[in-house]
């Protein structure tokens, strides 16, 4: 396993976590809480030490796995959590990226800052993100301050943003970065989808922002597993089950030419995951992780053979011609030109 600090701290995490979305959720597939605590008891035996599960997933459940899993024994553990959706008004099962309202009040934000560290049994988080931020969150000084209120008290050691639920929220992860420096932004990127993720970086490149990333979705939903046919289809509650046919037909198609990165025991979803590691301001990779197979696979990626620059050179040569696939242009979701804001009535 490949260990990366975080700029300007002493915040080390594996280069591949585990997040806990796909064991509490029921978004991949059904896993019991019993099968959740094997899996992340062999994924520390692994060497990951970073666990990002957020308090909306499976409305608490997520965390409660963690706390369940580790308990008082958390020495090494790295646990990334979220906060700002109010499950516990709005409750009810949930598929997909359906959401539910937010709030980021003072008063609330503190009270699911108390019930995430009951559920996980500790007294302190170490990366709290802001869960699905949109820029009136990024501009809210109050509640950054009172995110370092939380610091200071030594409930939290850092704090982030995540951005989503979708690809793109492109001005609200540059403002993240460079109006806020936050520790850490968790955002989708990937080889089939690198915009805005290559933007965002860029942009903490460019203001030298001290944050690091986590990567989610860096399988673009297990495209990139390179496991997927024409014929491949998906349970009803599953949320890829939702996703368009061109999405699979063109992705099988992509996911092709990208077959010369299978070499000497490396499979495509570990090529996928150094590919991302490349980028030194990545701190961890999240794959989704649903059976023991997967964690397996992933958690070798750091010690399969490394991309050699001809292979790089290969994948960014296909990248730029969308790896051979013409189709349209796509749709983003968020913020993603600050030419769209509001401007001032005196503008």
């Amino acid at each position: 396993m490949l260990y990366r600090t975080y700029p300007n701290s002493d915040l080390t995490v594996s280069a591949v976590g585990f997040g806990l979305w796909t064991t509490a959720t029921g978004w991949w597939g059904t896993v019991s809480d019993d099968q959740a605590v094997a899996l992340l008891h062999e994924a520390r035996d692994l060497g990951i030490t970073l666990f990002d599960a957020a308090d909306t997933y499976g409305n608490g459940r997520s965390e409660e796995q963690l706390g369940r899993a580790f308990g008082d024994s958390r020495d090494g553990l790295v646990y990334s959590t979220k906060f700002g959706y109010d499950f516990y008004t709005y409750a009810g099962e949930r598929r997909g990226q359906n959401e539910i309202p937010q709030d980021f009040s003072p008063a609330f934000v503190r009270y699911a800052l108390e019930q995430s560290l009951r559920r996980l049994r500790t007294e302190t988080i170490d990366i709290y993100s802001i869960h699905n931020a949109r820029l009136c969150e990024i501009e809210n000084d109050e509640l950054f301050a009172l995110l370092e209120t939380f610091k200071a008290e030594g409930k939290i050691r850092s704090y982030g943003v995540a951005l989503g639920p979708a690809i793109g929220w492109l001005v609200e992860g540059l403002e993240a970065v460079k109006r806020r420096n936050v520790t850490n932004l968790q955002m989708i990127w990937n080889m089939l989808e690198p915009f805005p993720g290559e933007e965002m970086l860029r942009a903490a490149r460019e203001s030298g922002a001290h944050t690091g990333y986590q990567i989610r979705v860096p399988h673009s939903s297990g495209m990139l597993e390179g496991k997927y046919t024409l014929e491949t289809t998906f349970p009803p509650q599953d949320h890829r089950s939702h996703r368009p046919r061109s999405w699979l037909v063109n992705g099988v198609k992509k996911i092709e030419t990208l077959r010369f990165l299978e070499r000497d025991g490396r499979t495509l979803g570990q090529a996928a995951l150094q590919w991302l590691l490349t980028e030194p301001r990545v701190m961890t990779v999240l794959p989704n992780i649903y059976d023991r197979e997967q964690l397996r696979e992933f958690a070798g990626a750091c010690d399969a053979p490394p991309l050699s620059p001809d292979e790089l050179e290969r994948i960014a040569t296909l990248a730029r011609t969308n790896f051979g696939v013409d189709e349209p242009p796509m749709k983003y979701k968020g913020t993603m030109s600050y030419a769209e804001l509001p401007q001032p009535a005196n503008a």
